[in-house]
C-alpha cells in the first residue's frame, strides 16, 4: 500500500538539475532513484493546460483546457480556470479513489471543487472587495479540517496571494500539515517560484540559484513531515515540471489589428463594446476566437488578415494554424479558430489600442524576461526525478511525455486511467 507524492516545480528544467543535485534534499530523496532525461510538454506549453495533462494523461484536444484563462474579451485581468468542472476526462484522483485511496492536492491547477480530492487547497486567490482567503478556499472545495490548517499559516499568504516565494511557502507549510495529520495516499503539490523568477528576471542567472535553494528547503520540510508521519519509506516521490521558458524581447497584440479591421469595436474610452474576432494570449502563442465559428465569410476574412500579418514578418508569429491543423499536428483542440506561434522573440498581449508592439522590460539584453506557451520542441525541457519503494533504482529513460505521468501514478496506487493518450512508464517501476 505504497503512497505517491508529486511535486511539480513549475518551469524547472534539466539545466537546473546541475545545481539541484548538490543539495541535501536531492541526496535525501532522489539519489539512486530514477530519472527521465527529457520530458516533452504539450502545446501550448502553459501551466494550467500542462497540469491538467499531468493529472489526466490526456492532451488538450481531449481534456478541454487550452489556456490558463477563460475567454472574456475586454476583461482585465481575465478570470483563470480554477474549477475542475470543464475537464472532459477522468483524473488520477478518480483512479485513486476507485482504488480505495485517499487524496490531496495543494495549489495544483484546475482542481477547484473536485469531489475526488479529500484534502484540497485549490490554486486560487480572493477576488474583489469583501472576498477573503477562507471564502476563496471554501468555495473551491476546502473542507473545515483543512481550513484549520489554512488558519494556522494564513499570515504568510493572505496579503500576498500572487507573490513568490510567499505563496509557495504557504503551500508547503499546509502540505506538510496535511501529510502529518491525514497521511494521504496521493498528494499533488505545485510550487511555482522558479517559474515566477524566470518570468520577471529571465531564464538563467543568480535568481535561479536562489530559487533552487528555496526549493531544497521546501523538499526537506516535506521529507521531515513524512518522517514524522511515519510514511517516508512507503512514499514514491516524484519531482516533475510542466514546461521550460524562453527569453523574449517584445510584446505584440493582434487585437490592435483586429480592431483596426473593424472586427473589435470599442467605445470612446477604448473599452470593448462588441467583437467578431478576439486574440487571447497564451504567452508565446495565442488563440484567435470567432464570435460565430460557423460563419464561413468571417472565418475566411480573419484567416486572410492573419496571413497578411504573418507575411509582413512584423507581428511576432512564425506559424499560423487552423483549428484542424493544431489538433492534427499538436494535439490542441477547442472552440478557437486559429493559433499563432511565436517567432521566438515575441510574447502576445491582448490590448486593443495604441501600437501593436511594445518592448519588454529588459535592462540587460542578455537577460530578457522569460515566458512560455510555445511549441514544446523549443527551449529548455521539463524534468522527472523519482524514488521510492516502487521505483527501479538507477533507472534512466531518455524520453517521456507529460501524458505518461498520470497513468504511472495510477499504476503505483493500484488503480488505472483507461484510454489515456499516455502510457505507464514501466521502465521506471520495479
Amino acid at each position: 500500500m505504497s503512497k505517491v507524492l508529486v511535486i511539480s516545480s513549475d518551469a524547472m528544467v534539466g539545466e537546473d538539475l546541475v545545481q539541484y543535485r548538490q543539495t541535501s534534499s536531492y541526496r535525501r530523496l532522489f539519489a539512486g532513484g530514477a530519472q527521465v532525461r527529457q520530458v516533452r510538454s504539450i502545446y501550448p506549453s502553459l501551466t494550467l493546460p500542462a497540469h491538467v495533462t499531468m493529472m489526466t494523461g490526456m492532451y488538450p484536444e481531449h481534456h478541454g483546457i487550452a489556456s490558463n484563462t477563460l475567454l472574456t474579451p475586454g476583461t482585465v485581468p481575465a478570470p483563470w480556470h480554477w474549477e475542475y468542472g470543464p475537464i472532459r476526462c477522468d483524473t488520477v484522483f478518480r483512479a485513486a479513489k476507485q482504488a480505495g485511496r485517499t487524496t490531496a492536492a495543494v495549489f495544483w491547477p484546475v482542481t477547484g471543487s473536485n469531489p475526488d480530492i479529500d484534502y484540497l487547497l485549490a490554486d486560487n486567490w480572493p477576488y474583489g472587495p469583501g472576498d477573503t482567503l477562507e471564502k476563496a478556499f471554501r468555495r473551491t472545495g476546502t473542507t473545515p479540517e483543512v481550513l484549520q490548517i489554512v488558519e494556522r499559516h494564513k499570515a504568510i499568504y493572505e496579503h500576498c496571494q500572487q507573490k513568490h516565494p510567499e505563496r509557495d511557502l504557504f503551500g508547503i507549510r499546509c502540505a506538510c500539515d496535511i501529510l502529518r495529520q491525514f497521511r494521504p495516499d496521493l498528494m499533488l503539490l505545485h510550487p511555482a517560484n522558479i517559474d515566477a523568477v524566470r518570468h520577471t528576471q529571465g531564464i538563467f542567472g543568480p535568481h535561479i540559484t536562489k530559487a533552487v535553494e528555496e526549493l531544497d528547503d521546501w523538499l526537506n520540510a516535506l521529507a521531515d513531515a513524512m518522517e514524522e508521519a511515519g510514511v517516508l519509506e512507503e512514499t514514491n516521490i516524484f519531482l516533475v515540471s510542466d514546461h521550460g521558458q524562453r527569453n523574449f524581447t517584445r510584446f505584440v497584440s493582434l487585437n490592435v489589428e483586429l480592431a483596426r479591421a473593424g472586427l473589435i469595436r470599442l467605445d470612446g474610452d477604448g473599452k470593448v463594446e462588441s467583437w467578431d474576432a478576439w486574440c487571447m494570449t497564451n504567452g508565446m502563442s495565442a488563440l484567435i476566437y470567432l464570435r460565430d465559428p460557423a460563419d464561413k465569410a468571417l472565418h475566411d476574412r480573419v484567416y486572410a488578415l492573419l496571413q497578411q500579418l504573418q507575411q509582413t514578418g512584423l507581428y511576432g508569429f512564425s506559424r499560423l494554424y487552423t483549428t484542424e491543423e493544431a489538433c492534427r499536428e499538436e494535439h490542441l483542440g477547442g472552440d478557437f479558430s486559429f493559433v499563432v506561434e511565436t517567432d521566438g522573440y515575441t510574447s502576445f498581449g491582448d490590448w486593443c489600442t495604441g501600437p501593436a508592439a511594445r518592448p519588454a522590460d529588459q535592462p540587460d539584453y542578455h537577460c530578457g524576461r522569460g515566458d512560455h506557451g510555445y511549441l514544446p520542441t523549443f527551449g529548455p525541457q521539463p524534468i522527472l526525478l523519482a524514488n521510492g519503494p516502487d521505483i527501479r533504482p538507477g533507472a534512466l529513460l531518455e524520453q517521456a511525455r507529460l501524458v505518461d505521468e498520470a497513468p504511472t501514478y495510477a499504476r503505483i496506487l493500484g488503480g488505472a486511467l483507461a484510454g489515456t493518450d499516455g502510457r505507464v512508464l514501466e521502465e521506471l517501476l520495479r
